[in-house]
């Protein structure tokens, strides 16, 4: 058995550590991201390799294209949040504008759509619109974050909504549980980055 398989029986379902441990990382980064720490990136990526290889024993294409895109804006993110916090400044979240908002949805629809025929075409997995839909709502997430926009909380929460079903009906247990985990820490985020935006402002305007 190689490191890949490795796991223990849950309740009559085999859970892979990889997903266990991956998804435990992926908790954290989320949690580090309600507070807008650095530490947010480096976690995500260790949780991206570790979910990729889950994803890969799983044969779910789609999600493990979609953690290795992780891992590419995980980069991006720290970067952009290092620049951000130079000198201990605090992370300068914001919402989104009007063409931000619009930009986002508009790419989301048209990649979905692009995404799904490519998985149908190829036959990489046996739920394209729904994998796809996944795999480019969280791109979508993972950037805005990084542009610290509050929107990307609510990005997550329509990817969600589709994440949960299809995790369960894949196998990944741990993966669906911890997306309805994920569902109630978005939204302690988006409270927690609308208070700092509004203190912000107070600040700016006082």
């Amino acid at each position: 058995m190689s490191w890949t398989e490795a796991g223990f029986t849950l309740a009559g379902q085999h859970v892979l550590w990889t997903d266990l441990v991956g998804n435990i990382c992926a908790l954290a980064t989320v949690w580090l991201a309600i507070k807008r720490t650095i530490w947010t990136w480096p976690v995500q990526l260790l949780g991206s390799v570790l979910l990729f290889a889950a994803s890969i024993e799983a044969h779910i294409t789609g999600n493990a294209l979609k953690q290795a895109m992780f891992g590419v804006l995980a980069l991006y993110g720290w970067v952009r949040w290092a620049r951000g916090t130079k000198e201990g400044k605090t992370l300068p979240v914001r919402p989104g504008s009007t063409r931000e908002r619009v930009t986002l949805i508009g790419v989301m629809v048209a990649a979905t759509a692009l995404v799904a025929l490519f998985f149908t075409v190829t036959g990489w997995s046996w739920a394209p619109v729904p994998d796809a839909y996944i795999f480019v709502g969280s791109a979508i997430a993972t950037y805005a974050q990084g542009r610290a926009l509050i929107d990307f909380w609510w990005i997550w929460i329509a990817v969600d909504v589709v994440g949960v079903p299809l995790a369960f009906s894949s196998g990944l247990v741990v993966s669906g549980v911890v997306y309805g985990v994920f569902f109630v820490m978005v939204l302690l985020g988006i409270r927690e980055w609308r208070r700092q935006y509004s203190r912000r402002l107070e600040v700016v305007t006082a």
